[in-house]
């Protein structure tokens, strides 16, 4: 009873599964994208990356440990001292030499001095930098400096991904609305359908008029299905962008977690364009709004960066000091021992002034090329404020447009069917109508969905 229990469970899970519906917000569409999307999660580590470049450069102010210890054994010893090494090649020597090599095996003795054919040792120093020209200091200011740039970095790449989402969202429901407006259509046209019945009953309307109507019909149920594919592959797409998994059959298919995911038409968005508010309500002075971009504090930072480049080439040529601390134990020509020493260090580049200063010439002019870039990037920050200001407000006034627009097609229609019903217009001119308002429709849908976009440009 248990497995058959089981496998029903099995078998009615996605049917009761199937038709449940998963919202989605725009937010959760761009908090989603942020976490999935893999040039975010690249930017992440480009900041983990910076960060761990900046620990290294820390490092550097503390003092710098390390351990040697060697062996060896040769064939023959490395020091080998007899007397003609000490007395010289002479008959005077050459008779001392002789009586020694008779006399010195009857008590053992060796006529030889030999030493170091084989030895050991070890050796550990510690070495803490006082000065260095400020190569030390400078250095990890710079690596602070990478870690903010990579930051501002990651900072950009989740608004650009979470804005391309935004797109995407807004493109689902433009069509969402559009089906919504053609379903309309449909309606105004059904009804029209039992009236034309009517009127061709009694003699009215010929079969040519009754044929329009069933044409217009087909049309609108082609649209229809157009409307629906487009819907579905709009989702694909945002879906695919925010790592959200689904189904596009029905009922739902069970991944490889062994969840149920829902059917592509059961997710619904749920922010819609009927709550839009105009430009005057987002209204940021341009210097300002330029100023909170990521892109010009970046401009700043490579200023900043390239200044300090020309500080760690000019410490390059300054004195570097040290001190530090030995301890050595071994065993090489005597008995094993041990010996350590204390120590300071003074380096003074003698012969790296030229060389140094042309290197500070040309970090100098690539300073001043950053601070030319940032004068010329700085006034095109402002002007694309600007541009997408005027942008915004274009786009308000064209959505406004359009709403008149379908105001008036929608009373031109009112209208028309009156006169249809007291037979004062042909069947087609009604028809041509209804189309009309219902491109006028659509134009709306998308004059709202441009102005959106351009908020969002203007507020990124």
């Amino acid at each position: 009873m248990r497995r058959i229990y089981i496998i029903m469970v099995s078998l009615l899970l996605p049917l009761l599964c199937y038709g449940q519906q998963t919202t989605l917000s725009v937010e959760d569409c761009r908090r989603m994208a942020g976490t999935n999307d893999p040039y975010v999660r690249n930017a992440q580590l480009d900041v983990l990356a910076a960060k761990a470049q900046k620990s290294e450069a820390l490092a550097a102010y503390f003092p710098t440990v390390s351990a040697t210890a060697v062996g060896f054994h040769a064939l023959n010893p490395l020091i080998k001292i007899g007397l003609n090494d000490i007395l010289g090649n002479s008959d005077a020597a050459n008779n001392i030499k002789n009586q020694i090599n008779q006399t010195a095996p009857l008590y053992g003795l060796p006529t030889s001095y030999e030493a170091m054919q084989f030895g050991y040792g070890a050796t550990v120093s510690v070495m803490q930098p006082l000065f260095a020209g400020g190569r030390i200091v400078n250095g990890n200011r710079l690596a602070s400096l990478g870690v903010e740039a990579a930051q501002l970095q990651e900072q950009m790449q989740g608004k650009a991904t979470a804005d391309q989402v935004e797109e995407k969202y807004w493109l689902v429901v433009s069509l969402d609305e559009k089906a919504v407006t053609l379903a309309k259509a449909n309606e105004l046209l059904d009804t029209l359908y039992k009236d034309a019945e009517s009127a061709h009953s009694a003699g009215l309307l010929t079969d040519s008029e009754m044929l329009q109507v069933k044409l217009k019909m087909s049309e609108l149920r082609s649209k229809g299905i157009q409307l629906k594919g487009g819907v579905r592959l709009a989702k694909m797409d945002l879906f695919n962008a925010i790592g959200v998994e689904y189904s596009a059959v029905p009922g739902g298919l069970v991944n490889s977690e062994g969840r149920l995911l829902p059917y592509i038409d059961d997710i619904v968005l749920t922010d819609r364009i009927d709550t839009l508010l105009g430009p005057e309500n987002y209204y940021v002075p341009e210097e300002e709004l330029a100023a909170r971009t990521e892109e010009s504090r970046l401009l700043s930072l490579q200023v900043e960066a390239k200044e300090l480049e020309k500080k760690m080439a000019m410490g390059e040529a300054m004195p570097q000091v040290g001190v530090g601390a030995m301890y050595g134990y071994g065993k090489y020509i005597s008995d094993a021992s041990g010996n350590g020493a204390v120590y300071a260090m003074v380096k003074i580049p003698l012969s790296d002034w030229g060389k140094t200063s042309q290197k500070m010439k040309r970090l100098e002019y690539q300073a001043q090329k950053a601070r030319n870039e940032q004068d010329y990037l700085d006034a095109q920050l402002i002007l694309r404020a600007r541009q997408r200001w005027i942008a915004l407000t274009t786009a308000w006034e064209q959505y406004a447009v359009a709403k008149e627009t379908v105001d008036f097609a929608r009373r031109e229609v009112e209208k028309l069917e009156a006169n249809f019903r007291a037979g004062l217009i042909p069947l087609s001119e009604l028809l041509q109508s209804q189309t009309s308002l219902r491109q006028s429709e659509d134009a709306m849908i998308d004059s709202a969905i441009a102005y959106r976009n351009a908020l969002s440009e203007y507020l990124r």
